[in-house]
């Protein structure tokens, strides 16, 4: 039997605290386990892994993206006005998404290629996008998501006969190919060598400028899925309906495991940790805590997590 990669480990030890956690919300929390309880937080953690894809890449890449709150307030607003306008929606979307994908290869391209630290650049470029959004709608945006987007993400929904909508079975197409694109592609291949030593990667004729500009635009493009799926599920247009993605995001990938130094992770780690963060939120509220209590508490997992895996020494150091 094949022992499990380090990775592997950490995605499950991730998935175990994730029942470890519902099990206790069960038994001292009237209605935790109930139906309703059990949709709504499959729907919560699906929007917060579907966000978390680009963070895992870039992460794994070596960098990391702090616009991906600011990405998806931007498609969630620009979305929403132009199809109140009385656009198409799937123009809407393409238009939204053809715009992610430009913002996301300017940050991957800016940093890699003038050798700045992407969270400045991805920080500076996400507070012109929210500084565009807001000029634009003058602080009011209006607008909504079409019947079908909302039923998509309503928690109420169904698919294929299962009592959750269809947002929960295209995340777990998502899964599968994001897991096969990091394990069976070259795609893959190069973004954990870049991530792991981007000089070696040189000589082994990968572009790190290249990986760096896709990666970012792919981080962006998801990110705007996540805004225009957030627009169905709220019913209206925010600017900062993004916010709690800034951090929750990098907390996911952290605690599913993969190395903030890059080279090393999956994407089931971060499903995982997106279920870990889903679950501890709701308990906390379960449990009568006040919002800034439960921000206080979710700050502290995150600190104690990234005090584990944070300290990891690069893959470079040890080849």
């Amino acid at each position: 039997m094949n022992k499990l990669s380090t990775d592997q480990r950490r995605a499950l030890g991730a998935l175990l605290i994730a029942v470890a956690l519902h099990v206790c919300g069960m038994l001292m929390i009237d209605g935790y386990g109930s139906g309703f309880s059990l949709r709504a937080m499959l729907v919560l953690a699906s929007l917060l892994a579907l966000a978390s894809v680009g963070q895992t890449l870039v992460i794994i890449l070596g960098g990391i993206d702090m616009s991906i709150p600011f990405v998806i307030g931007f498609a969630n607003v620009i979305a929403a006005q132009l199809y109140g306008d009385g656009m198409s929606f799937w123009l809407v979307c393409a238009i939204v998404l053809a715009l992610a994908l430009i913002i996301g290869a300017l940050n991957g391209a800016i940093s890699g290629g003038l050798a700045i630290h992407p969270l400045i650049v991805t920080l500076g470029m996400g507070t012109i996008i929210q500084g565009s959004v807001l000029l634009w709608t003058a602080g009011f945006p209006s607008g909504s998501a079409p019947q079908a987007v909302s039923e998509f993400v309503s928690i109420g929904g169904s698919a294929m006969g299962l009592p959750v909508p269809w947002l929960v079975p295209s995340l777990a197409v998502v899964i599968v190919a994001v897991t096969l694109l990091l394990a069976r592609t070259p795609y893959g291949r190069r973004i954990y060598a870049v991530g792991s030593n981007p000089r070696a990667a040189v000589l082994a004729l990968i572009s790190p400028l290249g990986m760096w500009t896709l990666t970012f635009a792919v981080s962006a493009f998801f990110a705007a899925v996540t805004g225009i799926l957030l627009l169905g599920f709220t019913g209206s247009a925010y600017a900062q309906v993004g916010e709690p993605y800034l951090f929750q995001t990098i907390a996911a990938v952290v605690i599913g495991g993969t190395a903030l130094v890059g080279g090393r992770g999956s994407f089931m780690g971060t499903v995982a940790g997106a279920l870990v963060l889903t679950e501890l939120n709701t308990l906390l509220i379960g449990f009568g805590l006040q919002p800034s209590l439960v921000q206080a508490a979710l700050g502290v997992v995150i600190i104690m997590l990234v005090s584990l895996y944070g300290r990891d020494p690069h893959v470079s150091t040890r080849i």
